[in-house]
């Protein structure tokens, strides 16, 4: 309490730090900034002041900005129980799926894991040659394909080698996008880790206090990922651990144990432990913890610690009356108290910032070869590192992405949580770009293509597992309701038409026009577009879909989509369910004017959000 008013500007500075605090830098506003966040053109970022700047951050701002009208195809053959399940693997660049996802999935994800590409000079990954290459070149790169449709290594990626004059700007360009719009899929209770070594840290606690806010950076845990000394480093130091830079709210920390509870003189206040009652500060600083403590019964002088008790005297004396201390037999001892298990108010203690013990990469590397057979990837992390960090977040339902899911760990790590915590299941989202494997990999001999098809290939592996492990025991599923299925989503162009007004002349407006009568596309085939639209309207793509002879519900009848047919006994239909929204295509209104007319008004008498294509 200051006793003065609500002050305005402070109150606006804090709105608009909760929205963009990318734009606030040591409590003021950063004009350039905003004004980029805002998509103002030709900005560059000048002036002196603690802030991470480097080549082609403009650039990258505009990037994340840009818009996209691609769209997720459901790949049902590849598939586990595509109609039930609530897992998600997506094939696709991981910048244009978080495009894709931002509107299905804003706020919504609990937990974020990645493991990006640490920038260690042999990386190859997605960035931009030019900083001043345009959207169509690189959406041209990012589809190059050869002749069986896999992405080409060459034009997809390139190696950002050390020797390179924006060898730390690169790794920044590529990583700022994707953060940033990974930032608006997170909850407010959210937690994001990041997995990186020393090459980027320092790099990466700059741009994650850039992007989520200072305030809100909880740890940097350290992984002991190396079991033995590495002798081959030339500075002479063995680097054995990696880093988790951890981003939110809070963590709930280490689970209680309470084994060490017990009632050994039958309490009627039930299983206790002894706790310490020695204080924390000298007599100067707290006089009133510091006194002699007498037991009133035998009459025996504790005297009083260097530090005092814990407790002022009135509440000592209130232990005392409820008979919670324990006193020593003698004078030289320490009275203790006693600490009831029911009258514990958190389940949990603090966390420690080092994590995995006894979890190392070589873990990770057996997980896998047992999995497969050979050596399919290269330095996994072991699931159980990662089913560590998921435990720190999730509950019951809630969803766990990662969008550099290579190996696919984390969705190994999301199945055996849920088999070890049948009332916490959790839901993977995974992202993978169909990076074309080394053809003289052992994978690629095996028959694998792409990193994507070995990722999907382990999912299907660890649920193949897990049934086995089943059977052999009996109880194994006893009131468990895991999910072992995961549909298969491919990023691909949108399904319907896009009208590209600087692409159209005098000499092609009237074939543009004619070609608009109809917005779809030929190939379109109908579930793709029903996914489509489903995620374009905020529709996840784990929502129930019942299919109907004339439309689609989704989402037990919020939202109704007809591709197929409509009449005035399919309207009638689709009124009485009396869906939120009515998306159909306006190609099945040809030829009909009354009844589109007539769609329109019973649509807005019965106040229902209607839309054509």
């Amino acid at each position: 309490m200051t006793g003065e008013s609500l002050s305005i500007i402070q109150d606006h500075l804090e709105k608009l730090k909760q929205l963009f605090p990318e734009t606030v830098t040591e409590g003021k506003i950063d004009w350039e900034k905003l004004q980029a966040t805002l998509g103002k053109e030709n900005i560059e970022f000048l002036n002196e002041r603690y802030v991470l700047n480097w080549a082609g951050k403009s650039e990258a701002f505009k990037v994340l900005q840009q818009s996209t009208t691609a769209t997720l195809k459901p790949s049902p053959e590849e598939s586990i129980n595509f109609e039930t399940t609530e897992n998600v693997f997506i094939e696709g660049e991981n910048l244009e799926v978080l495009k894709v996802l931002q509107k299905a999935y804003y706020g919504k994800i609990k937990c974020i894991i990645i493991d990006p590409p640490y920038n260690t000079g042999n990386d190859s990954f997605i960035y931009p040659d030019s900083f001043k290459e345009s959207k169509e070149d690189y959406q041209k790169r990012i589809g190059e394909k050869d002749e069986e449709g896999y992405l080409l290594k060459e034009g997809l990626f390139r190696k950002n080698s050390k020797e390179s004059g924006h060898y730390h700007s690169n790794w920044l360009s590529m990583m700022y996008p994707r953060l940033f719009l990974s930032k608006n899929l997170l909850s407010d209770e959210g937690l994001i880790f990041i997995h990186i070594d020393d090459n980027e840290v320092h790099n990466l606690r700059l741009l994650m206090n850039e992007i989520f806010g200072e305030e809100n950076f909880i740890s940097q845990f350290i992984w002991k990922s190396r079991q033995n000394k590495d002798n081959r480093n030339i500075t002479g130091a063995s680097i054995d651990h990696e880093y988790v830079i951890c981003y939110g709210k809070r963590i709930k920390g280490s689970e209680r144990k309470t084994e060490q509870y017990k009632n050994p003189d039958n309490d009627r206040r039930g299983p206790w432990v002894s706790g310490n009652m020695v204080g924390l500060l000298p007599q100067e600083q707290r006089p009133n913890c510091h006194y002699d403590l007498v037991d009133p019964e035998s009459g025996i002088n504790y005297g009083k610690p260097k530090l005092g008790w814990r407790y002022d005297q009135n509440t000592m004396s209130r232990l005392i009356e409820e008979k919670r201390i324990l006193w020593p037999a003698e004078s030289s001892g320490r009275p203790r108290r006693k600490v009831f298990l029911n009258e514990l108010s958190d389940r949990y203690t603090g966390f420690s910032s080092i994590i995995g013990e006894k979890l190392f990469t070589r873990n990770g590397t057996a997980e896998i070869d047992e999995l497969f057979g050979f050596k399919a990837f290269e330095f996994p992390k072991p699931s159980d590192l990662i089913k560590e960090l998921i435990s720190q977040s999730v509950e019951d339902g809630d969803i766990v992405l990662d969008f550099f899911c290579g190996s696919g760990t984390t969705a190994h790590a999301v199945l055996k949580w849920n088999v070890e915590h049948p009332e916490e299941q959790v839901k993977y989202l995974l992202v993978q770009l169909p990076e074309k494997i080394n053809e003289n990999s052992e994978s690629f001999k095996k028959g694998f293509k792409t990193i994507a098809d070995l990722c999907k290939e382990r999912i299907v592996l660890v649920i193949e597992s897990i049934k086995t492990k089943s059977k052999s025991t009996p109880k194994f599923f006893e009131n468990t309701n895991i999910d072992l299925g995961f549909k298969v989503f491919k990023l691909s162009p949108s399904n319907f038409k896009i009208w590209r007004g600087s692409e159209v002349t005098d000499e092609n407006l009237e074939l543009n026009l004619e070609s608009f009568t109809d917005p779809v596309k030929p190939e379109s085939l109908t579930e793709n577009m029903l996914y489509e639209l489903i995620l374009k309207s905020g529709y996840s793509l784990t929502d129930k879909i019942e299919r109907n002879d004339s439309f689609y519900s989704v989402n037990d009848g919020e939202l109704i989509v007809a591709l197929n047919e409509m009449s005035q006994a399919v309207l009638s239909k689709i009124i009485s369910s009396r869906p939120k929204k009515v998306i159909t295509l306006d190609k099945l209104f040809a030829g009909n004017d009354q009844l589109k007319t007539n769609t329109v008004l019973q649509m807005l008498d019965a106040e229902i959000d209607f839309k054509t294509i």
